[in-house]
């Protein structure tokens, strides 16, 4: 079995936006694919905001330089992921078809292998 990343992006304002009933829909949309995914993700959140975020990186003269936000700007920030355990690619496509950020015209769905170091 490999492992797969999928990484969630949207556009956080949209996220914000949404009704209770469009909020209620969303999440039973996530508990389908958790439920039909399984003992196949092996971990996954949802994150806070974009503007939650804190970037880091060194500046010219080597001094720490920490940021609030996130580093891009960028309408479509990550916005969760699901770690899986599956067969193949093919496997965790199936799947991530049911999230529904896959239809939203706001956000999407990036599948990435895990680099398997051992």
């Amino acid at each position: 079995m490999s492992k797969f990343m999928i990484l969630i992006y949207g556009d956080a304002e949209r996220w914000v936006a949404m009704s209770p009933e469009e909020q209620r829909v969303h999440n039973a949309a996530h508990a389908a694919f958790a439920k039909a995914a399984g003992k196949r993700i092996v971990g996954g959140e949802e994150l806070e905001l974009a503007p939650r975020a804190t970037t880091v990186r060194k500046g010219p003269a080597g001094r720490l330089i920490t940021t609030d936000g996130p580093f891009l700007e960028t309408k479509e920030a990550l916005g969760g992921f699901y770690l899986l355990e599956a067969a193949d690619v093919d496997e965790v496509i199936a799947l991530a078809s049911q999230l529904p950020e896959v239809a939203a015209g706001h956000s999407g769905v990036e599948i990435r292998p895990v680099v398997d170091h051992g």
